[in-house]
């Protein structure tokens, strides 16, 4: 005989990975400033099963200039957060967010003439 236990609760949906706050301030500051000096237009987040993306684009209707994903599966090897170009080389990797991201503020840094 087959007991089954029924819940009143539903099933638990599949989580997915999302940027927190405290790591949405950091990349949104730089969008801002990358944004005032002309370089980037639009921006789109992605929440996956496996991977957040924030995905930064020159135009609105293109394949984006830069992705910043989050893999906590990769967090005690590689790190979590890494910086993306437009074919998918890996700029930079870390579990600290501010310092994969100083990659794309060498960008904004132009020597005045």
């Amino acid at each position: 005989m087959n007991v089954q236990h029924t819940s009143p609760f539903p099933p638990k949906a599949p989580e997915t990975v999302a940027f927190h706050r405290t790591e949405l301030a950091p990349i949104l500051t730089l969008y801002g400033r990358m944004v005032a000096a002309g370089e980037w237009r639009d921006y789109g987040i992605s929440s996956l099963r496996e991977v957040a993306v924030f995905s930064v684009f020159r135009r609105t209707a293109e394949y984006p200039l830069y992705r910043i994903e989050k893999r906590p599966k990769l967090r005690l090897r590689q790190g979590q957060y890494a910086v993306l170009g437009a074919e998918g080389q890996v700029l930079k990797r870390g579990n600290d967010l501010r310092t994969v991201l100083r990659v794309l503020e060498r960008k904004l840094i132009r020597s005045v003439k």
